[in-house]
């Protein structure tokens, strides 16, 4: 089976969880990777971390350009006008390596998916309809792009999930933001909202609050 390339960092002893974490528009795998020795986990937790790349697309917004992305933006409106039917590749594409960690022995339940704006709504996509439950879902700067359109699993009623968004984002309006912890509301879940005084990016506190929610889940997910 093809899966998508990737930047993995395995931890200092067999894996017994997985992070898989997608990057943002232009970006790659490598843009996160140095975040792993920021979070501070413990060695014990044994965290394999999976930094995928997206494919190279020709962007519309950016007149037509080549470049890693997860799935074309038509129109910068203010919900976004994207090609739904590629991120929906693309979030299957995710699957597929989440489906490759349950084949390395990791349960489901000690796997988490978390993603940075493109790929923060890539990660929604992916996280609410994989057949099985996770560990929980974080996304960064993004939107939640198939909110209309997303077909649930229910295997994820209990999903833990927490958005983090930069108070002064120019790129991805905070509001959009707040507008997907409506929709989930609305949908059932409870998550959680965090804010920075930040634009279109990661600062230390979040990467603390990054690490704090990773090491709540796992220390608290079933193990096999």
């Amino acid at each position: 089976m093809d899966y998508l390339p990737a930047v993995i960092v395995e931890p200092s002893q067999p894996a017994t969880a997985s992070v898989i974490w997608l990057h943002g528009l232009g970006a790659n795998g490598h843009d996160f990777e140095p975040i792993v020795p920021e979070l501070n986990l413990a060695p014990e937790m044994a965290v394999r971390f999976i930094f995928p790349h997206a494919p190279k697309l020709a962007v519309t917004v950016n007149g037509g350009q080549l470049m890693p992305a997860w799935y074309d933006i038509l129109a910068m409106t203010i919900d976004r006008q994207v090609d739904v039917k590629q991120l929906e590749t693309s979030a299957q594409a995710v699957a597929r390596l989440i489906d490759r960690e349950l084949e390395r022995g990791i349960s489901s339940e000690r796997i988490v998916v978390a993603g940075f704006s493109q790929g923060g709504a890539v990660a929604y996509q992916t996280a609410l309809t994989y057949p099985k439950p996770l560990a929980g879902l974080l996304v960064m700067s993004s939107y939640f792009a198939t909110a209309e359109s997303i077909q649930v699993n229910p295997a994820h009623q209990q999903l833990p999930i927490v958005i983090f968004h930069g108070l002064h984002d120019s790129v991805v309006p905070e509001s959009l933001g707040d507008k997907a912890r409506q929709r989930l509301q609305g949908m059932g879940y409870a998550p959680e909202y965090l804010t920075y005084a930040l634009e279109h990016s990661v600062n230390a506190a979040e990467v603390r609050d990054l690490a704090s929610f990773i090491q709540k889940w796992l220390a608290t997910a079933h193990q096999e």
